[in-house]
């Protein structure tokens, strides 16, 4: 079972910079994070874009459908901003059937070295192989359905519409 990897920025991703203080994009953390974890996973990653998901567009996320509508997998990990997430899962559910899609995210940069990343993505991929066919959310140690989730934005944390 091949699992494919969609990258598309967000705090996972995100670097810093000393002089400034400032975060920004460079590259993609995952192949570094997929070498550390010890994973023997056959996955694939690919890189769709490397942005803000404050700045994700409705083109972007039709690109990200896209991408899993033609992906040959048909369990698909998304490394996705925090705060639309559950905005493209919803959008995700209703134009991509019959695949297994799991987006995970970060509270904090996987290069401060406290991030949550490498436990959100280990759960994601879990979930990848576990879950039944749909969309879901994986952060904070859960997976979430893709029509019942949100981000807590006093907490920090995701949680359960209802």
């Amino acid at each position: 079972m091949t699992i494919r990897i969609f990258v598309t920025g967000g705090t996972f991703d995100k670097e810093y910079n000393e002089l400034s203080g400032e975060l920004f994009f460079k590259e993609t953390h995952l192949p570094e994070m997929l070498l550390r974890s010890r994973s023997t996973l056959d996955v694939t990653v690919r890189t769709l874009m490397m942005i803000d998901s404050l700045n994700m567009t409705n083109e972007d996320r039709e690109l990200i459908a896209h991408q899993c509508r033609n992906a040959h997998e048909d369990k698909i990990v998304i490394t996705h901003g925090t705060d639309t997430m559950s905005v493209t899962a919803r959008m995700l559910a209703e134009k991509v059937p019959g695949k297994t899609i799991v987006l995970t995210g970060a509270m904090i940069p996987y290069k401060f070295g406290s991030s949550d990343g490498f436990f959100n993505l280990g759960n994601a991929l879990a979930f990848a192989q576990s879950l039944p066919p749909g969309v879901y959310v994986a952060m904070n140690g859960r997976a979430f359905n893709s029509d019942n989730v949100r981000k807590n934005k006093q907490t920090g944390q995701f949680e359960e519409l209802h």
